[in-house]
């Protein structure tokens, strides 16, 4: 069973599980899995109160992962920055998991709904298919097609930083070249391409920098598209082959469903989000998956202390006992 809610929109939706279509999906970063829901979106609040994503559904958590150390992971990270250095990088993501047990049980309702509020802005979710379960909101979306215009619109979301600090050269510098790239994947899908101006994006406790893109393409185009965007360079680097691999080799943890997509569907459109600011949960933990754009710039001490605050965003919605 799946809940989630739109950004911008309060209305709690689920879906009806009939056979005849896949409204919502769930792809792995490396895209070799795949979680789809059946059925036509339905809203969903009364169904929630009677909800079968509880702490008692959960399966326990049988993974035998042990979540780096803030030395493990500066040390790790050092190498990934002599590996930029040495091979001219703009950027490559390195990401981590947080694992949370300190807790008897957690009231998963509470804490979707909690989490909904603190970001109202962010494609939200949680669904437990009974050998998986997950939570996020995030409000990065990788693609959204009209089915009737056929405009194509999407995002560069890179840099972060807590609301009342000023960017800085590498924040400014990180989010250049997933702007350069996006632009380039859609010149070849679309002879008309709007770019905004860089603006500043709010999320919760933190903010990026955003750049919006509108394009006209074909709509037999559109898988194809969504397959050169991702994974796009806020949560992979550049270049992608070369980041895919060395990503593998550093980080201690498979992604799983972590900066993959989601894939919603309904009659008017087709909607791409990033599945960024997500947990796995279990009935004994909560996996924790946060990551930050590397450049030759950066200082591992800060880039610990972002992810740390990147896991305060599922952490602080948490309602444990």
């Amino acid at each position: 069973m799946i809940y989630f809610k739109f950004p911008f929109d309060e209305t709690l939706y689920s879906t009806d599980q009939q056979k005849n279509r896949e409204s919502i999906s769930f792809h792995s970063f490396d895209l070799l899995k795949h979680i789809s829901f059946q059925g036509n979106i339905i809203k969903a609040s009364e169904q929630f109160e009677k909800s079968i994503i509880t702490h008692d559904n959960l399966l326990k958590d049988e993974s035998h992962f042990n979540a780096e150390n803030k030395d493990e992971y500066i040390h790790t990270l050092h190498e990934v920055i002599d590996l930029i250095k040495e091979h001219q990088l703009p950027k490559l993501v390195y990401a981590r998991r947080k694992i949370f047990t300190k807790f008897n049980v957690v009231d998963y309702k509470k804490s979707f709904e909690k989490l909904c509020i603190t970001y109202p802005n962010a494609f939200r979710y949680i669904f437990n298919d009974g050998s998986n379960a997950w939570m996020g909101a995030f409000s990065e979306t990788l693609g959204k097609f009209n089915k009737t215009t056929h405009q194509f619109e999407t995002m560069s979301l890179a840099g972060t930083l807590p609301i009342a600090e000023e960017w800085t050269e590498k924040e400014i510098e990180e989010q250049k070249p997933v702007t350069s790239y996006i632009k380039d994947v859609l010149k070849s899908y679309s002879q008309n391409i709007e770019v905004s101006e860089t603006y500043d994006h709010i999320s919760g406790n933190i903010k990026h920098l955003r750049t919006d893109f509108k394009a006209q393409i074909n709509p037999e185009d559109l898988d194809s598209l969504i397959n050169s965007l991702h994974p796009t360079p806020a949560v992979c680097g550049i270049p992608k082959d070369f980041c895919k691999k060395s990503i593998q080799k550093f980080e201690k943890f498979p992604r799983e469903f972590y900066a993959g997509f989601i894939k919603v569907e309904t009659d008017e459109s087709v909607m791409y989000f990033v599945n960024l600011r997500c947990a796995r949960l279990y009935k004994d933990s909560v996996h924790i998956f946060v990551g930050g754009g590397i450049t030759s710039q950066s200082s591992p001490e800060k880039e610990w202390q972002e992810t740390e605050l990147k896991s305060e965003a599922i952490l602080k919605n948490i309602v444990a006992s």
